[in-house]
């Protein structure tokens, strides 16, 4: 593969983008806008129609703790799709410049190793969000078929638990009332995964572009000091590792503010959906201690669940990987020859250090550091409340 063939967008970012282009929440295109504004709205008229649906089923179903915990298992996760996808559509002008950021020439592989970082960090990604995406498809699916395998008695019911203004007993009112909550789940669906891999594939890229100069710092030559290297040659060699390692130190904090921008852009909807996540998991762990075992109800409960971990480790494991490579350049450049570089070298090197004293932190809300003791928290947070409200419906039993 050549290295003028690597682009990075597309590299990173082909299947969210392909996504939300066809879901319309992308960037507009030159043509057929006013279309594609429509379709958006229409898409996102989904969203919205089917949280304020749940928000009416809760609310007449209000004092029914069985009733308002199976029907508001999806609620958290309905509302942080509109909230991410409405802010995803607002920051636009912050996506354009992420985007202008990623082919800038700073960010482009120099050699063949630069592509394999690249590829590698790319693939990894691109992995980790299919097995995400698989598992949010299979439990639309699987909740798709529990109005016809677990019905009971014949009788017709829909896939979830909200109000609708239409009833299961006639045709077609049943039969569009069925398409339109499945169209509405497998969009969000689609929704959840995209506009969260986004976020996640520009962190990544991060990662990356640390990698990259690392290997820079690591082709720094070592300088001579026998008799065997000529003065103008030993002077010309300790220019070059100068240079090189003053593009180095640019590289680096051309990273650092693309990863505040990402942050900036971002942080927001990470938040949100770490803050909600607590809810979630606790919510779904009540469904499935009330579920019978075995059934396709209870089966799409456990993969709901693994869904749910999934995007939480995806977000927690891909801050920690920034932050690890963060840590590890600060060790790579104390191990480069420096001893034998000029005296404006070691001074670079000691300033450059002492900035990485602080490594790169991607937080969420500006506050919650992505990281795997934050995912054990959050774990340990969800456990807690499962267990208090767990004993609580087993009290009111």
């Amino acid at each position: 593969m050549a290295v003028s063939a690597v682009d990075n967008i597309s590299l990173f970012l082909n299947r969210p983008r392909n996504i939300l282009l066809y879901l319309g929440i992308w960037l507009r295109p030159a043509n057929y806008v006013s279309l594609y504004v429509a379709y958006a709205i229409v898409v996102m008229f989904t969203q919205y129609s089917f949280v304020f649906f749940e928000f009416i089923y809760i609310a007449l179903a209000w004092g029914d703790m069985d009733a308002v915990t199976e029907a508001s298992f999806l609620l958290f996760t309905q509302a942080s799709v509109c909230y991410k996808v409405t802010r995803f559509m607002i920051n636009k002008n912050n996506l354009v410049f992420l985007l202008g950021f990623m082919e800038q020439e700073v960010f482009q592989a120099q050699n063949e190793r630069h592509v394999k970082c690249l590829l590698h960090q790319s693939m990894m990604i691109r992995r980790l969000c299919l097995f995400f995406l698989g598992s949010a498809l299979t439990t639309c699916t699987l909740w798709g078929l529990m109005p016809i395998v677990d019905s009971t008695g014949g009788e017709r019911i829909f896939p979830f638990l909200i109000w609708m203004p239409v009833g299961p007993e006639k045709s077609p009112q049943y039969e569009l009332g069925y398409f339109y909550q499945m169209v509405a789940i497998y969009i969000s669906a689609f929704l959840f995964i995209a506009v969260d891999s986004v976020a996640l594939s520009m962190i990544m890229f991060g990662c990356a572009q640390l990698e990259i100069i690392m290997d820079q710092v690591q082709q720094i030559k070592r300088v001579p000091m026998s008799g065997k290297l000529k003065k103008q040659d030993r002077e010309q060699l300790i220019q070059e590792n100068q240079v090189l390692f003053v593009e180095c130190l640019k590289h680096h904090q051309a990273v650092i503010r693309f990863i505040e921008t990402v942050e900036d852009t971002y942080h927001a909807n990470i938040f949100f959906q770490l803050s909600g996540s607590v809810a979630i998991i606790c919510i779904i762990g009540l469904r499935i201690t009330a579920t019978t075992p075995g059934s396709v109800q209870f089966i799409s409960m456990l993969n709901y669940m693994v869904t749910m971990l999934s995007q939480l480790f995806l977000y927690c494991w891909c801050g920690n990987e920034l932050t690890i490579r963060s840590e590890i350049l600060r060790e790579v450049m104390y191990l480069c020859p420096w001893h034998e570089q000029s005296n404006s070298f070691r001074r670079l090197l000691w300033v450059a250090m002492e900035r990485m004293k602080r490594p790169i932190i991607f937080k969420a809300g500006h506050y919650i550091p992505l990281s795997r003791p934050t995912f054990v928290a959050i774990l340990r947070s969800s456990y807690s409340y499962f267990a208090v409200l767990n004993q609580t419906r087993s009290k009111e039993k």
